[in-house]
């Protein structure tokens, strides 16, 4: 087995993922656990970290390198944000040390876009797109990074030019449970899911962005007046929200935009099923594989004694 040369930790809001990776880039260990930064706030992220260490026999004073909420202005400690246009290399040379520790940790900064008419902050997906674009990447891309806080990204030339959020898991969330419209889908994850619904209003939503609210509202009276059933209700709100974030994410790059996909899992499926029935050109990256790479890339840029051990 390979010696252990780093550990690699994405320390989101409700979630904590830490990998041990080895001289040789290898995964030696992996831990998951439910103790993202709103626990960590109250239980102590040193005593977070260190169990998890400790679980995985990690040697003393292994440098460790951190992304995420670990680094927001409630968490650990502060990192900060680079402002864009910026590369994508420094990210990986903005990483802000946590004092006091036996060990060298490091928190990657976020990213901000400063514009009066659209503000917007970048935490934990800048680590992600990291680890799907090369910082040398040559062209125009756009990045997708689905989630409660969808993120799309446009890099040119491995310079991050601007990006947009949308909040598109969360207002499902809130919607769902929290509005009048949890009627309708109580009870939908007993039933089939409807992907002709899905489908349906997300080439509505695509069509006509300024109609989602009205759109959305159709799974209540779709129920009243032609008996939709409530895995439908919950297909057409989903499919809404979906085609609405990707209409405004592609209104300026166009529908022709060659789109990188960073998702794994449920929203892997969710989002190429909506390139898929949109026609749209993409490409898939594992989330989970992109983050790994991009703290990756970072430990080696900040700790080069690894890189050359395993060159």
């Amino acid at each position: 087995m390979a010696k252990p040369a780093y550990v690699a930790v994405d320390w989101g809001t409700s979630s904590f993922r830490l990998w041990l990776i080895g001289e040789d880039g290898e995964v030696l260990g992996e831990r998951r656990s439910g103790e993202g930064m709103t626990t960590a706030a109250q239980t102590g992220f040193v005593n977070v970290l260190q169990s998890h260490l400790t679980a995985l026999s990690a040697p003393e004073g292994i440098p460790v390198i951190v992304c995420g909420m670990a680094g927001a202005r409630q968490g650990w400690v502060e990192a900060g944000y680079i402002d864009t246009p910026t590369s994508l290399s420094a990210i990986l040379t903005g990483a802000v040390s946590v004092p006091g520790q036996s060990r060298d940790v490091r928190i990657l900064p976020g990213l901000a876009q400063r514009s009066k008419e659209a503000p917007d902050v970048i935490r934990g997906e800048e680590t992600q797109l990291l680890g799907a674009i090369p910082a040398d990447s040559r062209g125009d891309q756009i990045v997708c990074m689905p989630g409660t806080h969808s993120k799309w990204v446009r890099v040119v030339d491995g310079m991050v030019t601007g990006f947009s959020t949308f909040m598109t898991g969360e207002l499902f969330d809130v919607i769902t449970k929290h509005s009048i419209l949890a009627h309708a889908v109580a009870r939908a994850q007993d039933m089939p899911t409807d992907d002709q619904a899905f489908e349906a209003a997300l080439l509505a939503a695509f069509k006509q962005p300024a109609l989602a609210t009205n759109l959305i509202f159709g799974a209540r009276a779709g129920q009243l007046l032609h008996g939709l059933t409530a895995a439908g209700a919950q297909a057409r709100i989903s499919g809404t929200l979906v085609g609405a974030e990707i209409a405004g994410a592609l209104s300026a790059a166009g529908k022709d935009a060659a789109i990188t996909l960073v998702a794994s899992g449920r929203l892997q499926t969710l989002y190429e099923t909506a390139f898929q029935s949109l026609s749209l050109s993409y490409q898939t990256i594992d989330a989970d594989a992109a983050v790994r790479r991009g703290l990756s890339a970072a430990a080696k840029a900040i700790w080069p004694d690894h890189e050359r051990k395993t060159a």
